[in-house]
């Protein structure tokens, strides 16, 4: 049997044997494009080759891609577990042509690596091509579908409309008719029963794509119509999972050597078996099938340096991690994090391919582990939401199920499989009403209306701002973009000192003149590799030579908080150890902050050690060393410093201060010399998530300013304190008084609360076979109560506590009774204390045998009380 290894590796060489560029995949978060959150296609990570905004390094290139498909046009998530192919990460294998060859050499080589080298039988193949499309105003493609003749007969070549045979990446961009090759994998009797071509696109399991060419020949516009792309271009992919699904004889992707692994590890953890079953109701399968596909999914994004988190990118890790979660939760039995024990298994299987996953294993498997905790803890705070909810006629109300999936993470399965364990139906209707809601609301926020490009001059931006402030230039295309209601023109010039935010450096701010007219940039982005200068006006003359010049005070400001980023990293390597890496940064004006890879708390004597470090490269004024365009061997050969998740080409910028000390592959804008960063000062270190710290520091005149109030507030400290000689002692001696003195008050409380304890036994009432034990306390202490609650409770196992106090403006109440009581009389104290806190104008909740409750309103403690009284009467 062929492994993935081989038949990955036989792909690579055989396009390299025709003359490709083997490159090597793209990060599958994607930095430079705001249109495309991640990765979902082999072509995406070329795109300004095929708009012809960047040339390609080679006419021909063939790869393999990480690719994602959770999100947006191109949306897998769903669908995963519940067939035998489809998965949210997958390998794209593809091959490229950029103004090179076109239709007749991709489905002739198509053909011969299939039929010849990989050895699949011709005859279970089929062929489809576009059938054309009266919207678009295109006709059918009878080229490639005369192409094909020469190897399919005509008979197994099939022509489908725009939905299955034109491919395009969005709304907007390149796109183009592809022909698809699929494949009958039933078995001989099947395929003598029913024609394979009957079951092309119709979701059968056994009859798949396996390959699409697409003939990349349009730029879809933002008013939907086509126009032709300056070059032709080839656009091919195949799925990885599911050739080797071919080619290893199997019935399912997660049976070939991809997935086998993973699922045989999920089995020793869990103790089920797995069975390759795909009914609905085998969901133990289904599971593991998740779990095996969503681990692969979040150790390679999490490698390529997106970080869970709440916004974004991070929100889909998040969402895919805690949705396996939440399978081995419900469908294994398994209520301890198992996901990071899963992490080594794709590391070992993807270490020669993806290196990177390899490279970071320990962190992903912390930062996995830690996700999985504080999600199973959500888990566990949303089953007791539902012990304590009040359902009538047995339905669980759709804003109840909406509240579920939207707060504590379930999806409407699980609220679904509870209520069906204790005998509830589930409202449906609500909860999609309020998911649509929700959706509406997503959407409106993200509204974004983009005009297309209108060019006045073709060319391509030269980047100047490393040696200059301002340029004279020309406007070579703007259009208009309209965000949430506002809108703004982005511009593209021949020249721009303007440097696009990237690499944690936000972007530059300025002035463009265009003649006697002004217009502030507002912000400067990056689209892939286009520099767009962000204007809230268009200028009257475009045609006019126009003066680009940045904020340069602003710029200064930022390149030495850049250049400190650099001098830190390293004095962190220093100081932490070099399992230190950079996981992410901001560098303003005004500050910098830089997140990176360690595991506990750094200690004070670490923060002044790394301070000292920074400050001592500061003060020896080590010139820049600026080496660009460096072949990236070179600077791999030279121990460059290279972040995860970045994508670099064959040409790179290398940063240095001192060889020994810093060299890092940066894009950014740096000082001269790091003198003229004058002082470095951390503000604080904090965490940021499992195995992530944060490190917020100051430089220049932002941290003189800094440290001379810091200076006056310690000033102004040790007068009040009569400036004394040893200021620590005095506060050390405040402290120890206070806490003696806080001591003494609560013994003094609970004594007083003793002497009230006795009354309240005293005046206890009998109710059927439950005594009630209720009062007003002088004593507001939530301590204090608690105890008296237990003591009560000890005394008189089969009582009712209900206590009330008063501080202030403010009221609290407080309902106790036995486990065996709340169990026997199937009694809720959660539920009772959010009846009687209305009357004090709060709200609370608990457990069903002690619940805790505040207000605003004092006085209408004896109305709560009465209200306790009456529960316990009417039940």
């Amino acid at each position: 049997m062929k492994t993935a290894k081989a038949i990955r590796q036989e792909f690579l060489d055989f396009f390299e044997s025709k003359g490709h560029q083997i490159v090597a995949s793209a990060p599958v978060v994607n930095q430079n494009d705001p249109t495309l959150m991640f990765i979902n296609s082999g072509m995406a990570q070329f795109k300004d080759y095929f708009l012809g905004n960047q040339d390609s390094p080679s006419p021909r290139i063939a790869d393999t891609q990480k690719c994602l498909r959770v999100s947006g046009k191109h949306n897998d998530l769903e669908d995963v577990g519940r067939d035998s192919y489809h998965q949210t990460l997958f390998e794209m294998l593809g091959n490229w042509s950029f103004g090179d060859y076109f239709k007749q050499e991709a489905i002739d080589w198509a053909w011969e690596l299939l039929t010849e080298r990989y050895g699949i039988d011709p005859e279970r193949l089929y062929i489809t091509v576009f059938a054309g499309d009266e919207e678009d105003k295109l006709p059918a493609d009878e080229e490639a579908e005369k192409m094909w003749e020469k190897w399919v007969p005509k008979d197994r070549i099939l022509r489908f409309d725009r939905k299955d045979n034109f491919w395009e990446m969005g709304d907007q961009g390149p796109c183009g008719p592809c022909a698809e090759i699929h494949i009958d994998l039933r078995s001989e009797e099947e395929r003598a029963a029913k024609d394979g071509k009957e079951l092309v696109n119709m979701d059968d399991p056994m009859v798949i794509e396996i390959w699409n060419l697409v003939f990349m020949q349009f730029n879809r516009m933002a008013d939907g119509k086509l126009v032709p792309l300056k070059n032709k271009h080839i656009d091919t992919g195949m799925g990885l999972e599911r050739l080797c699904m071919v080619l290893q004889n199997k019935t399912s992707n997660y049976t070939t050597d991809l997935f086998s692994p993973i699922i045989e590890k999920i089995e020793a953890l869990s103790g089920f078996e797995y069975k390759d079953d795909y009914s609905p109701k085998a969901l133990s399968d289904i599971a593991m099938r998740v779990i095996a596909d969503h681990v692969r999914a979040v150790a390679l994004v999490i490698a390529d340096g997106q970080l869970p988190s709440n916004t974004g990118a991070g929100y889909v890790v998040r969402r895919v991690l805690r949705r396996a979660v939440r399978y081995y939760f419900s469908f294994l039995n398994r209520q301890d994090p198992m996901i990071h024990l899963l992490v080594p298994v794709v590391s070992e299987m993807f270490k020669e391919v993806f290196p990177e996953l390899a490279a970071q294993e320990d962190f992903i498997c912390k930062m996995v582990k830690s996700e999985e905790e504080a999600f199973l803890r959500t888990l566990a705070n949303g089953l007791k939401r539902i012990e304590q909810l009040e359902v009538k006629n047995n339905e669980l109300p759709g804003e109840t199920a909406f509240e579920l999936f939207d707060t504590f993470g379930f999806p409407i399965d699980l609220s679904l499989l509870i209520a069906k364990e204790k005998g509830w139906t589930v409202d449906l209707k609500g909860f999609e009403a309020a998911l649509a809601e929700q959706k509406k609301r997503s959407q409106a926020d993200a509204a974004k209306d983009v005009a297309d490009w209108v060019i006045l001059e073709e060319g391509q931006t030269d980047f100047v701002g490393y040696e200059k402030d301002s340029c004279q230039s020309r406007l070579l295309k703007y259009r208009k973009v309209v965000v949430k209601k506002k809108t703004q023109y982005q511009l593209v010039l021949e020249q721009t000192p303007f440097y696009p935010e990237g690499g944690g450096q936000v972007g530059d701010t300025g002035l463009l003149y265009f003649g006697e007219e002004k217009i502030p940039v507002i912000n400067t982005l990056k689209e892939n590799d286009l520099i767009i200068s962000i204007t809230t006006k268009l200028p009257e003359q475009l045609d006019q030579v126009v003066r680009a010049e940045i904020n340069a005070p602003k710029r200064r400001l930022t390149e030495n908080n850049h250049s400190a980023t650099h001098l830190l990293h390293a004095a962190l390597r220093q100081v932490l150890s070099h399992h230190v890496q950079q996981k992410g940064s901001l560098v303003n004006a005004d500050l910098l902050r830089f997140d990176f890879s360690h595991f506990e708390k750094m200690t004070a004597e670490q923060i002044v050690e790394v301070e000292r470090l920074v400050n001592k490269k500061i003060r020896e004024n080590i010139s820049l060393k600026e080496q660009r365009d460096l072949p990236i061997e070179q600077a791999k050969e030279e121990g460059a410093m290279m972040l995860f998740g970045e994508k670099y080409s064959d040409q790179v910028r290398v940063i240095t201060f001192d060889d020994s000390y810093s060299k890092e592959l940066c894009g950014g804008c740096h000082v001269s010399a790091t003198g003229k960063i004058g002082l470095f000062k951390i503000r604080e270190e904090s965490s940021v998530a499992a195995g992530v710290r944060r490190i917020v520091a100051l430089t220049a005149d932002v941290a003189e300013e800094y440290l001379r109030k810091e200076s006056q507030e310690l000033a102004e400290v040790k007068s009040r304190f009569n400036n004394p000689k040893k200021l620590l002692t005095v506060i050390d001696k405040l402290l120890e008084d206070q806490k003696a003195l806080q001591k003494e008050l609560e013994q003094l409380l609970l004594q007083q609360a003793q002497a009230e304890k006795a009354d309240l036994l005293a005046q206890a009432q009998e109710i059927g076979d439950v005594q009630l034990v209720s009062g007003q306390l002088s004593v507001s202490d939530k301590d204090a109560i608690k105890q008296i609650c237990q003591e009560i409770g000890q005394q008189l196992p089969r009582a009712v506590v209900a206590l009330a106090a008063a501080d202030g403006a403010k009221a609290s109440l407080t309902i106790s009774m036995s486990r065996e009581l709340a169990q026997e009389k199937g009694w809720n104290a959660g539920k009772w204390i959010k009846q009687a806190a209305k009357h004090i104008k709060g709200g609370g909740g608990g457990q069903p045998f002690f619940a805790t409750a505040g207000g605003k309103n004092p006085a209408g403690i004896p109305a709560a009380l009465a209200e306790v009284k009456s529960l316990v009467e009417d039940n």
